[in-house]
């Protein structure tokens, strides 16, 4: 990559993360509106789901409906319908996992508010503290442990431990989890479980294709496909791609992320 991509590269990762805070920002306005219409978490929940996906579907129908510069070659218009579909492919596959995923959002959320709605209070600015309040209880505490256990539980997913590259791959679940936000601890393990069971098709392929005793596999590649580890770096790979390439280009070489993205073929491919 020449320093001008990574510079525009760089500009694009911004953008990305602009946008990403005016949504978080617009989605806990939408929550706090619901709830005061009487509107419930999981109701709540579903409602702004349907509309995150709607808005992706949206795209895929601009993607789907463009095409090729007038007067292209038609070995140039073959190429770029063909990275349409792909797009467009990719696109609806983010389509249906946002509007089957955020869960207990709105129930975060509405904590959120309340948290920071006591802190800005004028009234308990105006009296007098005569002790400490009492500390804001803190957010839920992924464990690593219980994590791996729910992981464990799926042998579609997850090659059989004698024949896996690591038998500890405890690094990787580190920096997998470190790209799980603090709103997204409580019922995570629910949300990795529905994630595999969605997805055990395309999961049962990967590990086919690409794990311990296959073809790609016996030329050292795709060590990571197989471990438990591996389905919260796939869940964090479609939730929140940048973030996870972010902690993972801090901690670790992105060799074998690179690898498992390619056999993976996430909604968003970071990898150059």
């Amino acid at each position: 990559m020449t320093e001008h991509d990574a510079d525009a590269y760089g500009q694009e990762l911004a953008r990305i993360s602009h946008h990403q805070h005016e949504a978080t920002a617009a989605r806990l306005t939408v929550f706090q509106a619901l709830a005061a219409a009487g509107i419930g978490h999981e109701q709540a929940d579903d409602i702004v789901s349907k509309l995150e996906a709607g808005a992706v579907a949206g795209a895929h129908t601009w993607i789907s409906e463009s095409s090729a510069p007038h007067r292209s070659e038609p070995r140039f218009e073959d190429g770029w319908h063909a990275g349409v579909r792909d797009v467009a492919s990719h696109l609806l596959r983010i389509a249906d996992n946002t509007a089957t995923t955020g869960r207990g959002l709105a129930a975060s959320s509405a904590m959120a508010v309340t948290h920071f709605q006591q802190a800005a209070s004028p009234a308990q600015q105006e009296t007098p503290v005569k002790e400490p309040d009492p500390a804001p209880a803190p957010a839920p505490v992924l464990d690593a442990k219980d994590v791996l256990a729910a992981a464990e539980r799926f042998p579609w997913a997850v090659a059989a431990p004698g024949v896996r590259h690591w038998p500890d791959g405890g690094d990787f679940l580190d920096v997998a989890l470190s790209a799980v936000r603090p709103e997204e601890h409580e019922g995570y393990i629910e949300r990795l479980e529905a994630f595999v069971e969605q997805h055990r098709a395309r999961l049962e392929q990967l590990l086919r294709g690409y794990g311990p005793g296959s073809s790609p596999a016996s030329h050292g590649r795709y060590a990571l496909v197989g471990q438990p580890e591996t389905l919260v770096i796939l869940e964090r790979m479609e939730t929140a791609p940048f973030l996870l390439r972010g902690r993972w280009e801090e901690e670790l070489e992105t060799g074998f992320l690179d690898d498992l993205e390619f056999a993976w073929g996430p909604r968003i491919r970071l990898s150059r």
